[in-house]
């Protein structure tokens, strides 16, 4: 792999054997993909506070710099970590203390959760603690070459942003925040995200669950490779277009979709193809109710204890539509509700009266974590509900529980009778 004068100064350690061991770590990994040389990166999204079993033992040993060395750098060695070379953010970690006394989590993950907050916050690293960091001021531009962590976060921000990431893992992200490279594969090289399929929707997608439905449904299709959609679409918002990746994600491993007239690489149909325009698979009635039913396919009994919203972490939006969906009602005992989303916007939802709300109705506005990444969901839960394909595609099995899809209304529904009664319309 090509190296420029500066990345082998690194190499050999002109800053520092923390960074050159960082640079050797991505050396190897650029090598081992195939990548000609590296590509410069300010914009990190990785995960260091997130607690563990593992990372509690190793900060026991010898602090938060053997925790990074042997996770985020993946070295046997134990090294002064420095400041982060590029902007850096934490995604989405543990739960905070807000959630103590309401999710069955340990006390002693959440203290842990706080002292890497204040090493990594010391070192550079901005605790956005959200699998959406473009939702509270991480917002790469078109062309940036980032190097992010997180499937939904990854595929918003190559598919809406024009940004330009991998999937990358700890650490890849780890290496990446003290040298500010990356190696320059897959989809930071133009001729990658160039579209692989065409997909035609034949009946309307319009809100939430149709988007995240449609989604599911192109990420089963294609898997890995790179969809085109296009069909009788409604025109999507932010969190239509968050849902709809985070479940191309979930049912396959799509990281970029294009979208012609609205994602930013794809100004036409022609444009989103290098070369001859594919074949048309149709998306129509029949397809869109086997999704439905496929993602309701986990669930047997009607009765609901958890309902979950907020996957990937809600929108403002989100929030208030779910605070106007429970004003004036109150949660049928027995049943919990909890909506996850950032906490800066928590913070904003706090003012604007919508957290209050949705706490006198009995439900719970929680930041930081979600229940697939904390492995956590209310004591006794045997049967979820949830408006994110995301979610009922992952969670009974990390947490052995049965699951219903639908919408924001059918899940508030649920939540004050206690009942699931939802259905495809």
């Amino acid at each position: 792999m090509r190296l420029s004068d500066d990345e082998k100064a690194i190499r050999d350690g002109a800053e520092g054997p923390a960074v050159a061991a960082a640079m050797d770590l991505l050396i190897r990994y650029g090598e081992a993909l195939g990548a000609e040389h590296l590509c410069d990166t300010r914009n990190v999204a990785g995960t260091m506070t997130q607690p563990s079993p593992v990372k509690a033992k190793l900060v026991g040993e010898g602090g938060w710099h053997k925790a990074f060395s042997v996770i985020n750098l993946d070295s046997d060695d134990e090294f002064e970590i420095p400041h982060m070379r590029v902007p850096t953010c934490q995604l989405q970690q543990g739960f905070g203390e807000d959630a103590l006394g309401i999710a069955p989590y340990p006390a002693s993950m959440v203290e842990l959760q706080a002292d890497a907050e204040s090493f990594y916050g010391s070192h550079g690293v901005n605790i956005l603690a959200t699998c959406t960091p473009y939702q509270v001021g991480n917002l790469p531009v078109r062309g940036e070459h980032c190097a992010w962590m997180e499937s939904s976060a990854v595929v918003y921000a190559n598919s809406v942003l024009g940004a330009r990431t991998n999937c990358e893992g700890t650490a890849s992200t780890g290496a990446a925040s003290l040298t500010g490279k990356i190696p320059c594969w897959g989809n930071h090289r133009t001729e990658n995200r160039y579209g692989t399929h065409l997909i035609e929707a034949t009946v309307p997608v319009e809100g939430f669950l149709d988007w995240g439905m449609f989604g599911y449904f192109v990420g089963d299709l294609v898997q890995e490779n790179r969809p085109v959609v296009t069909g009788k679409l409604a025109q999507p918002d932010l969190t239509d277009l968050k849902h709809f990746g985070a479940a191309t994600a979930s049912s396959g491993g799509v990281e970029i979709y294009h979208i012609p007239g609205i994602t930013p690489e794809a100004p036409t149909i022609e444009a989103a193809f290098d070369g001859p325009i594919p074949e048309k698979v149709g998306y129509g009635a029949r397809e869109r109710r086997a999704i439905y039913e496929k993602l309701n396919s986990q669930g047997e009994s009607a009765d609901v204890d958890f309902i979950l919203l907020g996957c990937p972490h809600a929108s403002l939006d989100q929030i208030a539509r779910t605070a106007r969906a429970l004003d004036g009602r109150k949660l049928n005992n027995g049943t919990e509700l909890w909506i996850m989303t950032p906490r800066a916007l928590r913070t904003v939802a706090d003012r604007n009266g919508y957290t209050e709300i949705i706490r006198k109705a009995g439900g719970r506005v929680l930041t930081d974590s979600c229940p697939a990444m904390s492995k956590s969901a209310p004591e006794g839960t045997r049967v979820f509900a949830t408006d994110s394909a995301k979610q009922a595609h992952y969670l009974p099995a990390i947490l052995g529980i049965e699951a219903w899809f639908g919408t924001l209304e059918d899940c508030v529904d649920a939540a004050v009778t206690g009942t699931w009664r939802g259905e495809l319309r």
